[in-house]
């Protein structure tokens, strides 16, 4: 069942097609005027809107462009007027198709459910978009993720275990602990000590070098372990 809003201002046609349409199992709202018409499509948020052009208070090409600056919602344009300047301007105000009085109800109905079906093609499609989006988001925001397991001397890097030397661990854990503290290479060294028989400004150089081939998606151009020229070396959290 789809909703179905009807802005007519001749009463035996607004009828006669609320009658009709209902019958076939839609529901259906009618308003006879643009005003109403207006406030009536936004308050029912219907699956299409059948809009004729000629209204006592606005012509149907403005309530056109009125819909749609709040909805995307297919809009057919069902009038009396048959030049091609009418279809023209009501596609340009927005207007997904356009029927010319008389016509059959059989080319009406088939004509909402193409735009419906169309509506719906886009809005899932839409839908997927956004999910896709957002998973990709998630996997990047995953890659930048590091984490360490200090009980198990374990470092996961995008949920992988990565190996690492002890003295590697270490600075670590000494980084990750205090993030965004700019460490300077004694401090980094007197944290080695006991632990490597001999540490050089050189030495703590290499062991970071290899930690950003580790865990950096671009260990030229480090998210993580960032260089504070002139002082040492700081964990970017």
């Amino acid at each position: 069942m789809n909703k179905i809003m009807i802005i007519e201002d001749d009463p035996m046609i607004g009828e006669m097609l609320a009658m009709y349409l209902t019958e076939e199992g839609h529901e259906v709202r009618r308003s006879e005027n643009g005003t109403d018409g207006l406030k009536e499509t936004l308050a029912f948020d219907p699956d299409i809107v059948l809009l004729d052009l000629v209204l006592p208070d606005m012509y149907g090409t403005e309530l056109c462009m009125k819909l749609r600056d709040s909805s995307l919602v297919p809009i057919l344009v069902v009038s009396m007027k048959t030049e091609v300047s009418e279809r023209v301007n009501a596609l340009a105000a927005g207007a997904d198709d356009f029927l010319s009085k008389p016509f059959s109800m059989r080319e009406l109905t088939a004509r909402i459910s193409a735009l419906i079906r169309r509506s719906q093609f886009h809005r899932v499609h839409a839908i997927a978009h956004q999910q896709t989006s957002a998973a990709v988001q998630s996997a990047v925001e995953s890659k930048r993720h590091v984490e360490l397991d200090t009980e198990r001397r374990a470092l996961y890097v995008r949920g992988l275990f990565i190996e690492t030397t002890f003295s590697e661990f270490e600075l670590m854990k000494l980084l990750t602990q205090y993030p965004n503290k700019v460490f300077s290479r004694e401090e980094l060294i007197n944290a080695l000590r006991g632990f490597e028989s001999f540490v050089t400004e050189r030495s703590i150089d290499v062991h970071i070098a290899n930690l950003r081939k580790k865990i950096e998606l671009e260990p030229k151009e480090p998210q993580y372990i960032k260089t504070v020229w002139g002082v040492g070396y700081k964990f970017q959290a």
